[in-house]
């Protein structure tokens, strides 16, 4: 029975193998518009997009960023400014674009930029937290896809949004993973939405990698400042321990997660773009698949349980 099994497993591989195997052809031709791409997924997909021959519109928030890009890849490549909140911003992008896609529209969006701060439990933060995390996460994805959409329909092309094993389950509090449930459903509605016209729209749900969404530094610093805004009785329903076990389980476990080759991640996002028959959801990341996805999927019981019992314990839980 067991070797019937894993006949089957392998059967089932080598089908879908075959079945993802076949790309697009003219790479040369199709346009890709990729948000974020200063550092981390954004700016490796620029890079190896352009080696791969596509043509790559890069959008950075920085100028560095920018002139990083301009440095390390072909004349192809354009760099531009992007700053996802502004509605000014995002729409003077989508005109340079429109002018330079033309008739041929634009084969894909990559919608990638993202931040991860402020991160902290429900009760230590304001409605005022969760806005500006929000307007780059969620209404950012938002704004940017519809800005390009009538080009990708166009192109019967390609709307690929970076979401996140953290819009599958929800073990930290804060506005991170509400803006990627958000990126969930939008992703959602829009795949249904876009089948009539040809447009394929896809998700990709990373788990831990080494970029600045997983920054120790980052999130410690964070940590530390949403901690020294509470009064003080909330420090002490906390306790005075908490501050560090929670720096210590970033430092430890945060860190020893992330996974340093972004190329899975990378990898996944080509597949999206490039493949004829790519899938809707990609998991890269080992933890993604063995631990979150998994857990997402286990009754609610059962992942409270796991994850309350991996939760840092509170002095006075009342």
């Amino acid at each position: 029975m067991f070797l019937y099994l894993l006949g089957l497993v392998v059967v089932y591989y080598l089908y879908r193998w075959f079945r993802e195997w076949p790309h697009v052809p003219d790479k040369g031709s199709k346009y890709v518009y990729i948000t974020g791409c200063d550092t981390g997924f954004g700016n490796l997909l620029a890079r190896h997009l352009d080696k791969k021959g596509f043509r790559v519109i890069a959008s950075c928030f920085s100028e560095k960023g920018e002139e990083d890009l301009r440095k390390s890849c072909s004349s192809k490549l354009t760099t531009t400014h992007l700053d996802v909140r502004s509605k000014d911003s995002v729409d003077k992008v989508a005109a340079m674009i429109k002018e330079k896609v033309g008739q041929c529209g634009l084969w894909a969006v990559v919608n990638n930029a993202g931040v991860s701060i402020p991160s902290a439990p429900c009760d230590w933060l304001t409605v005022d937290d969760y806005k500006p995390m929000l307007e780059v996460n969620l209404n950012g994805v938002i704004a940017v896809t519809l800005s390009v959409l009538p080009l990708i329909k166009k192109a019967r092309g390609r709307v690929v949004n970076v979401a996140s094993v953290f819009g599958r389950i929800s073990p930290v509090g804060g506005p991170y993973t509400v803006s990627k449930y958000g990126v969930e459903a939008f992703n959602d509605s829009l795949r249904l939405n876009m089948a009539p016209f040809g447009v394929k729209v896809l998700c990709i749900e990373p788990g831990f990698f080494k970029t600045n969404v997983t920054d120790t530094t980052i999130l410690s610093n964070n940590v530390r400042k949403m901690w020294e805004r509470l009064p003080q009785d909330m420090k002490d329903v906390y306790g005075t321990e908490y501050l560090q076990k929670a720096l210590e389980l970033l430092a430890n476990k945060v860190a020893k997660l992330s996974d340093g080759d972004l190329m899975k991640v990378v990898s996944c996002m080509e597949h999206a773009i490039s493949a004829v028959r790519p899938r809707t959801r990609y998991s890269p990341g080992w933890d993604a698949k063995l631990f979150w996805l998994p857990l997402s999927y286990m009754p609610t019981c059962i992942s409270d349980y796991i994850l309350t019992k991996e939760a840092i314990p509170i002095a006075k839980p009342g």
